[in-house]
């Protein structure tokens, strides 16, 4: 079964959705079910970012730092730490998605968690070229050919596809799951739902 997933890397429910469905993946398969195959598509949440980002203005009080605390909160009790008091960059994600698109699919799981590490428990700005590189490296995916050709633009063709099939779905928001090219889910699911809907797919 194939499992889209569109997600952007400095999205923090993104973070926690994809912490989630490598979870109900692993517990799907071992309650024996069909092998499942996950396709990473991108999405940025705010595309019109500068190349090199912006800064990162973390709110100590107020609507805004409530709405931090809770998500915060959230990825707590995922297992995950979400550490916004160190993000000092809002980076344009669009490089990183590159990144992701140019590697071979087996190297694509271990990369996307270590991006999403980088933002969500370093504060690392990964708009950055070199952060890219250093990332690469701890994800073993250090190929010189993959970042040279990173470099030289390519990529951009993937990543402006998943793009624009994320605007013909009218996404606003991640993280989304497309089950089987049968249905979607919205939101930052607990694996217990993801196992359920990836069950619903594998019915239908």
């Amino acid at each position: 079964m194939l499992i889209e997933f569109y997600y952007d890397l400095f999205c923090p429910w993104c973070r926690i959705g994809y912490h989630n469905l490598t979870g109900a993946i692993d517990r799907w398969h071992a309650q024996g079910g069909e092998p499942v195959r996950l396709t990473y598509r991108a999405y940025q949440l705010d595309p019109k970012l500068p190349p090199e980002g912006m800064p990162f203005r973390h709110a100590a009080h107020g609507e805004a730092a409530q709405a931090l605390s809770q998500v915060a909160a959230a990825g707590a009790a995922a297992g995950l730490s979400l550490r916004f008091d160190l993000m000092t960059r809002m980076p344009n994600t669009r490089l990183a998605h590159r990144f992701v698109a140019l590697l071979p699919e087996p190297l694509k799981p271990k990369a996307i968690d270590a991006l999403f590490r980088a933002v969500f428990e370093e504060g690392r700005d990964i708009a950055a070229i070199g952060e890219i590189e250093a990332i690469a490296a701890l994800a073993e995916a250090e190929a010189a050919d993959v970042l040279e050709a990173l470099k030289r633009g390519e990529g951009e063709d993937i990543v402006a596809a998943d793009m624009t099939r994320a605007a013909r779905l009218g996404i606003q928001g991640g993280p989304l799951f497309i089950f089987g090219g049968r249905f979607a889910l919205s939101g930052a699911y607990p694996p217990v739902k993801l196992v359920q809907a990836i069950s619903r797919a594998a019915q239908a």
